[in-house]
């Protein structure tokens, strides 16, 4: 029998937490996909920024042109292009488990893997081709 009088609340476990969980790769890919979820959100200012400049003429745009030719620019581009399609092919995977499949583990760390081949491909032919 439990003595009811030793049981308080000191004693009963916390929730988990990142010291209980050992990180997996799935669990990265969806804080990813929330951090991505972020950057499309902040990040569209720069695609803000470049289609209000032609409303301004042509003279802005050239000069908005011009900042987004710097190194650092076309870096952040990059990897908004990056946060795009991971952000897509995380929704894809997240749309695949609403229809009740992918759920056995084989099918869950595939998926996962393939939301980071499909993004980083995605992202070089856009850059590249």
């Amino acid at each position: 029998m439990i003595n009811k009088n030793k049981l308080n609340n000191d004693d009963r476990p916390l929730s988990p937490h990142l010291q209980i969980y050992q990180p997996s790769f799935t669990m990265i890919m969806s804080i990813m996909h929330r951090v991505t979820g972020a950057v499309l959100y902040f990040g569209s200012l720069l695609l803000l920024i470049w289609y209000v400049s032609i409303v301004f003429g042509p003279d802005t745009y050239n000069f908005v042109g011009k900042l987004f030719s710097f190194f650092i620019i076309k870096f952040a581009l990059f990897l908004f292009t990056w946060a795009f399609f991971h952000h897509l092919f995380g929704g894809i995977r997240h749309f695949i488990w609403d229809t009740g499949n992918g759920f056995s583990l084989t099918a869950v760390e595939l998926l996962a893997r393939l939301t980071v081949i499909l993004s980083l491909l995605s992202t070089l032919v856009v850059w590249f081709i």
